[in-house]
């Protein structure tokens, strides 16, 4: 029960103190600041899927940069190693339907 009261006399402290700030100083600290929520303000051009303007790669959304770069670089990897390596994985299976 002491605790209850403690709670609750805790709570009445802060709202008065809250309630009637002193200076302005005080009045300016309890103004809630968005900081950085300003994600809605566009600044520049528009921004397109990567499919309406495909020559234009600085006018793409970010999301679809980042998706059509890392396709891109799988791709590339994959067919390096594809030529690089070409031909190994089938000569060893001939190899072995040719001892049988």
């Amino acid at each position: 029960m002491a605790t209850l009261a403690a709670a609750v006399a805790r709570q009445a402290a802060t709202l008065s103190r809250l309630s009637s700030p002193k200076t302005s100083a005080q009045a300016a600290s309890l103004i809630h600041r968005r900081g950085l929520a300003g994600a809605a303000d566009h600044h520049g051009p528009p921004k397109v899927n990567c499919w309406q303007d495909p020559m234009n790669p600085a006018k793409w959304k970010e999301e679809h940069f980042v998706i059509v770069s890392l396709s891109g670089w799988g791709l590339l990897f994959f067919g390096g190693y594809k030529f690089f390596t070409k031909g190994k994985g089938k000569k060893e299976e001939t190899l072995l339907e040719a001892s049988h």
